[in-house]
């Protein structure tokens, strides 16, 4: 009975070796995809380790932040769009209150797709190259999140912006 379960866990640990393989091969895969991630690389090969500090928990934060600036068109529309939203507030002297609402929700969807941008990530890491039904619900239902807090954003910036842009204008 000993032999038998020694038999049968041999080819158990090597799926599992495999399977880790896999998973350790798919992080090279991802970050050599993008042009310049040599550093990203570096820096996120201890990544499945926990921050020992709080500086450290900073460091991996902003590693995020740049990767998704760097790698995901939509953060930068997003960036873009919510800087000049704010700027022209800014400009039209509209007052803190309403400006600091505007920054909330720039900050909202900037923080949406990070969760975006990581959720494909990990979607992408666990399902490597093949398709899976789940899978696309996930990222769907990620990017979902994205649009309804965008869409909810240009409303309230227009509900804000509008009338003293109107004001200008007449």
């Amino acid at each position: 009975m000993g032999s038998d379960s020694g038999v049968e866990q041999v080819p158990q640990r090597a799926a599992r070796t495999q399977s880790a393989e896999r998973a350790a091969a798919a992080v090279p895969r991802l970050a050599t995809a993008h042009a310049q991630t040599t550093q990203w690389e570096r820096e996120r090969r201890s990544s499945w380790q926990i921050a020992t500090s709080l500086g450290g928990s900073f460091q991996y934060a902003w590693l995020g932040l740049r990767y998704t600036f760097r790698t995901q068109r939509n953060f930068r529309i997003h960036t873009a769009i919510g800087t000049l939203a704010l700027g022209l507030g800014w400009g039209l002297q509209v007052p803190r209150a309403e400006l600091a609402v505007i920054g909330v929700m720039v900050a909202l969807v900037l923080a949406l797709e990070l969760l975006n941008t990581a959720i494909e990530s990990v979607v992408d890491l666990t399902v490597e190259c093949s398709y899976h039904e789940l899978a696309k619900m996930a990222k769907d239902c990620a990017a979902g999140a994205v649009l309804v807090s965008s869409v909810a954003a240009v409303v309230v910036a227009g509900l804000v912006l509008l009338p003293p842009l109107l004001a200008i204008a007449a």
